[in-house]
């Protein structure tokens, strides 16, 4: 392993439009494997070329992406893929998108789950009574931030004194309308936002939590839902993308674009402390299923058929 630093933007134009310079020749070495954890390959003379897809969101709303993004991936990413000795992915949904979309034989995806959270401070088993429903993750179209808020308005009509909302995440560039709703009733005061909350804050904001929810449009795997899972935090998510994938029996799916299926699922949660227990200890027994160590063997055996393989045809 190697560390070496240049400009990203001009190193990223560079390889992804000239697929120039090497990897070989930036730093002088040899490599077995040339890892991209992104769609795009790394310009290589002799290493085996293993790239990661999380989602194909930039194929569907490349207007949500960054701007290098939206320049490169959606006309890069399959060729690249396809080129690639194998292709990393964190779910069987995503597997299933780039074969269909991108055109890469199924035997060279390989499905890569990431593990729960190593806490510094775990709470297993705690079921919340108390706490506040929460929502984790960028605020952006992709994760229905304006259906999450109308159900909640809804909700919040039919039951005043109801736990607040909480929105845990970075504002992506199309965030302003739903934090000025937020700031004006009927939402003021019963939805707060916490901006971006980091890695070393997050297992509080978690654990106080009563619920989590996600009624995203798309999803390539989900990781707040698996990180609520592991402290038992009961689940409330769309049934979309890899969502059902990953929660499977041990919480609630919803309809993403149907705000009254969100409002039962947050009024059914909080108004029966007995099921959002039952929830809770079925994610946390389903969280048990995700470790790090899988995961690591699982990209390490990637890795290695893709350097055997580079090897026999030379």
């Amino acid at each position: 392993m190697s560390d070496h630093l240049f400009p990203v933007s001009v190193l990223n134009f560079a390889w992804h439009r000239l697929e120039w310079p090497s990897i070989e020749l930036v730093t002088h070495r040899r490599y077995d494997v040339a890892f991209s954890p992104h769609p795009l390959l790394l310009p290589t003379r002799h290493a085996a070329q293993v790239v990661m897809v999380h989602d194909l969101d930039f194929l569907r709303h490349p207007e949500r992406t960054q701007r290098e993004i939206r320049r490169d991936y959606p006309r890069l990413a399959g060729p690249h893929a396809r080129r690639a000795s194998r292709v990393i992915v964190p779910s069987q949904y995503t597997a299933a998108e780039v074969v269909d979309h991108l055109g890469v034989p199924r035997q060279r995806v390989v499905v890569c789950p990431p593990g729960t959270p190593e806490w510094r401070d775990p709470v297993p088993g705690r079921f919340a009574t108390g706490g506040y429903a929460l929502f984790m993750g960028t605020l952006e179209p992709r994760k229905n931030v304006d259906g999450l808020l109308e159900a909640y308005g809804r909700l919040l009509a039919r039951r005043p004194n109801v736990p607040k909302l909480v929105l845990a995440g970075r504002a992506g560039p199309e965030a302003q309308p739903w934090l000025d709703a937020i700031a004006r009733p009927p939402l003021v005061g019963h939805v707060e936002y916490l901006g971006y909350v980091s890695e070393h804050d997050r297992h509080r904001v978690y654990a106080d939590a009563r619920l989590l929810v996600l009624p995203s449009y798309e999803e390539g795997f989900g990781m707040p839902v698996l990180e609520a899972m592991s402290l038992g935090i009961p689940v409330i998510a769309a049934s979309r993308g890899a969502l059902p994938e990953l929660v499977g029996d041990a919480g609630i799916l919803i309809f993403p674009e149907d705000a009254e299926s969100i409002v039962a699922a947050l009024d059914r949660v909080l108004s029966d402390d007995s099921l959002a227990e039952t929830i809770g200890r079925r994610g946390l027994e389903r969280s048990r299923r995700f470790q790090w160590r899988h995961t690591a063997q699982a990209v390490h055996e990637a890795f290695q058929e893709a350097a055997d393989e580079r090897a026999h045809r030379k």
